[in-house]
């Protein structure tokens, strides 16, 4: 028996989905330990007066378009009893005896995630919070029907072929000529020491690596509807694209998802007779999926009509089923946001985020499968202006006002008695040392990014 094959017949629907609710558990604690800073009362952007904003502006739609249980009551403890709850609704998940209270766990996870996620705004906007919504979507109704395990393999279809397809279309020179890994390890958010060492390599061999990442984004996902081996060399393929991007780089727990959803691929259905609920159910969640997915590929080839665009937009807000494409453009240059407040305007000292590229003789750290999420927006910030980044403007102005909860975001605070009088940013161009050189960075100052500015005395 082959070692596949071995694997293969360990599987099980019943596994892959308390897998699922481990993946909540990452979801749910690696946020938690970081929402008080974000979104809390003192926060960056305080989820309470987000409510209020969107149903000023939006009160016709507004429950609609940010579906939350925090409209209720979004204070710190409402916050804080919200992801511990959809940590222990992911513990039950895990080690539930029951499917029926495995269903029920999973459900609830997924109701308190979709809630979490509407009062995250900036901070849980990114692919795998989506990812995750849709699978725990269909983890409620797994079970080793044909039609329920093909849910699974349409959304791993979707999410590799629509992330290769977004490349191609994008226009972006740097991935049809197999050029963009040659920029990705240094220039992708949170980079990692093998990602130092991985931008060391040369041009044929970043050639090659952006020619795989095609054939697991574009070939190997149509294998997965081919019986047999060819379904499971597609599932090798692209669990192996998958373990790559974990090792060079940081993507939360992007990867680790990814590969549970692979999984589906190694586990073969049971056919048989089911009670006509049970069909009935597989109808309604079916056609949803066919339906919304059929507009989303409309859109993804620019052939989408005022009325699917309609429909995409009613359905957004739901999460259930999405759209993806990472890194449809390659960034080719890194730039980074320093912080540096001063008591003088004349004399700046800088604050050390923990995980983003600050000091230069900082190695770039291991940090998946936890999110610093405050980290990656400001990789984000630094590709725009702070004007177009009102969090920003939020984490400045709560900076000098010496908000604890904020500053337990940072590694370094250069004021640890009291806040600075003044307070800028300024952006540097960033690159990876070669080896020999000390260090892991090497920096050049390149504009001021938000000027200095104070508090107003009272």
């Amino acid at each position: 028996m082959t070692w596949p094959a071995r694997i293969r017949l360990r599987l099980d629907v019943t596994l892959c989905t308390r897998l699922i609710g481990f993946i909540y558990l990452i979801a749910f604690v690696s946020w938690g330990v970081q929402s008080a800073g974000l979104i809390g009362s003192h926060g960056i952007t305080p989820a309470a007066q987000f409510f209020q904003t969107v149903l000023q502006e939006y009160p016709a739609t507004a429950h609609w378009d940010v579906p939350s249980l925090f409209w209720l009551n979004a204070s710190d403890g409402a916050l804080a009893a919200g992801w511990i709850a959809g940590a222990l609704f992911a513990l039950a998940a895990m080690f539930a005896p029951w499917r029926w209270a495995i269903r029920i766990a999973l459900a609830l996870c997924l109701v308190l995630w979709l809630s979490i996620c509407s009062a995250g705004q900036d901070f849980l906007s990114f692919q795998w919070d989506i990812l995750l919504s849709e699978a725990g979507f269909l983890a409620i109704f797994a079970d080793d029907s044909p039609i329920r395990i093909w849910f699974f393999r349409w959304l791993i279809f979707r999410l590799m072929f629509f992330s290769g397809v977004v490349k191609l279309t994008s226009g972006d020179p740097n991935w049809k000529n197999l050029t963009a890994l040659h920029y990705h390890y240094e220039t992708q958010p949170l980079p990692n020491p093998v990602a130092w060492l991985m931008g060391q390599a040369p041009m044929w061999f970043q050639k090659v690596s952006t020619a795989f990442t095609f054939t697991a984004e574009l070939v190997a996902p149509f294998l997965f509807f081919v019986p047999g081996i060819g379904r499971r060399l597609g599932a090798w393929v692209v669990i192996a694209l998958q373990i790559l991007i974990f090792l060079t780089g940081n993507y939360a727990f992007f990867n680790l998802l990814a590969i549970i959803l692979a999984l589906f691929l190694f586990i073969e259905p049971t056919k048989g007779s089911r009670p006509k609920s049970h069909r009935s159910v597989d109808a309604v969640v079916g056609g949803f999926i066919f339906f919304v997915s059929a507009c989303l590929m409309l859109q993804l080839f620019g052939l989408s009509t005022p009325g699917t665009r309609t429909i995409l937009r009613w359905v957004e807000p739901l999460r259930l089923v999405n759209s993806y494409g990472l890194f449809a453009v390659m960034t080719t240059e890194r730039q980074e946001i320093i912080v540096e407040g001063s008591n003088d305007g004349e004399h700046w000292l800088a604050y050390e985020f923990p995980y983003k590229p600050g000091d230069p003789r900082r190695a770039p750290p291991i940090v998946a499968p936890y999110q610093p999420r405050l980290d990656w927006q400001m990789w984000f910030a630094a590709l725009s202006n702070y004007r177009e980044n009102r969090w920003f403007v939020g984490m400045m102005i709560r900076l000098l006002q010496g908000e604890h909860a904020v500053l337990r975001l940072f590694r370094y605070n250069p004021f640890p008695n009291a806040p600075p009088r003044f307070i800028r940013a300024r952006l540097y161009l960033y690159h990876f040392t070669h080896f020999g050189q000390a260090g892991w960075w090497t920096r050049e100052e390149r504009a001021m990014y938000f000027p200095p500015v104070g508090l107003k005395q009272q």
